[in-house]
């Protein structure tokens, strides 16, 4: 070979070796392609890709096509998916402490919540997962979340009797939902527009980016501002994944999750104020609530996490009343 040849040969083996040793991540959700979820996963995988100078790529599916949120979370414990943007309620099916930052009305707003998630409270939520199969790399917002249904407006405790309102899989929300006297009924994300069409459920609670993003409100006639219940999304990475990546892949899953957090955050809570105007503007009626009322008639719910875990309920409604100062 002449000499002139051999860096071309040699840049030529180079670049078909770091491909060859290129990992692709699969990573599932279980929203619509026009939810920020999906925006920002893919704003995580272009980050990904540019911090590991193409060393590794992720693939995202959105709308379930990996599964619901719990199924994605059971891929991730036995390998056979790598990243999830999953439900708190799934997160808490495997860590039951996740349940409890949707306590009701333990929130002013989605900030006050990513600053306890950030702090004490999300470090403890993060052990707890990396001991159950996968590991956080960062804690997305899902908002908010209101009530809508089709049989009434809801102002009053007492307006949520016997109403069908579809839920995650998550206990709060069956606490909050039985304890105001509705029937709270799971029904994976995905499933909750054909369940409305056809019944199944009266009604539903989520984000207004949410309803928006998967057309909710075009079969719902009332929403109410609840504001009863903050979520956040987990953003998660199978512990078989993490611990086959090299120390350096997983630096660059952690800057990307950081990053995308972030992104995320801003953009859902910028979403969920224009959603609200939209789906206002659609017809749907609109109504505020007795924040006081509902607040007194969810005691219960109090009561009973207390007695499980005294002292990070306490420490949850400490962080929470400091972060919305």
């Amino acid at each position: 070979m002449k000499a002139s040849m051999i860096p071309l040969a040699v840049a030529i083996s180079a670049a078909l070796i770091t491909s060859a040793e290129a990992r692709e991540l699969r990573l599932g959700h279980s929203s619509s392609e026009s939810n920020p979820r999906h925006e920002a996963a893919l704003y995580f995988a272009d980050r990904v890709e540019e911090l590991s100078g193409g060393d590794m790529t992720v693939s995202v599916s959105s709308n379930a096509q990996l599964g619901d949120d719990v199924e994605m979370i059971t891929g991730l414990r036995l390998g056979t998916i790598d990243l999830s943007i999953s439900s708190q309620g799934a997160m808490s099916s495997i860590v039951e402490e996740a349940t409890l930052i949707g306590l009701p009305f333990l929130f002013s707003d989605s900030p006050a919540a990513w600053e306890v998630l950030d702090g004490e409270v999300g470090d403890t939520l993060r052990e707890k997962m990396a001991d159950n199969g996968a590991v956080v790399l960062g804690f997305w917002d899902n908002g908010i979340r209101l009530i809508s249904n089709n049989v009434r407006p809801v102002t009053e405790p007492s307006d949520m009797k016997g109403l069908k309102i579809r839920i995650p899989q998550d206990p709060m929300a069956t606490d909050i939902f039985s304890v105001l006297g509705a029937n709270p009924v799971p029904i994976p994300f995905a499933e909750t527009y054909v369940a409305l069409q056809q019944g199944v459920a009266d009604g539903q609670e989520n984000p207004a980016v949410n309803i928006h993003s998967q057309k909710f409100h075009e079969v719902q006639d009332y929403l109410s501002l609840s504001h009863h219940k903050y979520e956040f999304l987990p953003l998660l990475v199978s512990q078989i994944a993490w611990s086959s990546l090299t120390p350096d892949q997983q630096d660059v899953l952690l800057q990307a999750g950081q990053e995308s957090t972030e992104f995320q955050r801003n953009d859902a809570y910028q979403a969920n104020q224009e959603r609200l105007e939209e789906i206002e503007a659609s017809g749907t009626q609109i109504t505020e609530i007795n924040t006081e009322a509902f607040q007194e008639a969810v005691t219960p719910v109090y009561d009973k996490w207390r007695e499980k875990y005294p002292d990070l309920v306490d420490q949850l409604i400490t962080a929470a009343k400091e972060a919305g100062e």
